[in-house]
């Protein structure tokens, strides 16, 4: 069922309060976006995503279907039930402002008005300001719609033309989520003009993951994350 929707402009940040069981729906208006985002428990914010974690623990360098994210606490915080893109990157970090004008230059809000570069950092302490926390409550992002793969020399490689419009991906809290995100470009974009994308973002009501769920039985590991975030709602 729907609750509500909205969309966020390119290069613009947004949190949201996502309930235990409800989805979050992140669709790709024009093709070509990244979609930056940070995880807490809306609960208890010490509490946040840990990329080793869910990177290791489901033998994975990238998020899909099926995949799930956990916090620093063992405990599975969201799942991917749904994904038409097929790749999204949690490794390279979002972008700051001295990348953004090296890459871009600079344009200020007083000359530029809504058409000034932003950055994804800058913009996550302001969004975090909102609940009480500061520069060291920002952890790794994922970059939703991304896709960077790592060589055999170590080094990270965009991909280009991963996103099409109209590609979404689906995410359903297993805990009571705040949800931070930001549509900044990509660090390792290699396009040489500002132009980040908009996200449309639908959040519907949904159920936690029962038995037999995909997210699951995915990985033996995530048996366990589950019940642990079970037993933290018991």
């Amino acid at each position: 069922m729907l609750l509500w929707e909205d969309t966020v402009h390119g290069g613009a940040s947004w949190s949201l309060h996502l309930r235990r069981g409800n989805t979050l729906t992140l669709e790709d208006v024009e093709g070509g976006a990244n979609v930056a985002t940070l995880f807490y428990n809306a609960d208890c914010f010490v509490e946040r995503y840990n990329m080793p974690d869910t990177l290791k623990a489901q033998h994975i360098a990238h998020l899909t279907t099926g995949f799930v994210i956990y916090s620093d606490m063992g405990r599975v915080m969201a799942s991917i039930v749904g994904d038409s893109c097929g790749w999204h990157d949690p490794l390279a970090g979002f972008n700051n402002a001295a990348a953004v004008t090296a890459k871009y230059g600079t344009a200020t809000y007083q000359d530029h008005r809504n058409a000034w570069h932003q950055n994804s950092h800058d913009n996550f302490l302001q969004e975090v300001a909102k609940y009480g926390m500061s520069l060291r409550d920002l952890g790794p992002s994922i970059n939703f719609f991304s896709k960077v793969q790592v060589g055999s020399d170590g080094g990270m490689h965009f991909v280009p033309g991963n996103s099409k419009a109209g590609d979404s991906v689906v995410i359903r809290a297993e805990m009571n989520l705040l949800i931070v995100l930001d549509t900044g470009q990509h660090p390792l974009d290699p396009h040489l003009s500002y132009a980040p994308k908009p996200v449309k973002i639908v959040v519907s009501k949904s159920s936690p993951a029962g038995p037999d769920d995909p997210c699951r039985l995915s990985r033996p590991e995530n048996a366990r994350g589950f019940i642990n975030t079970e037993r933290y709602f018991a």
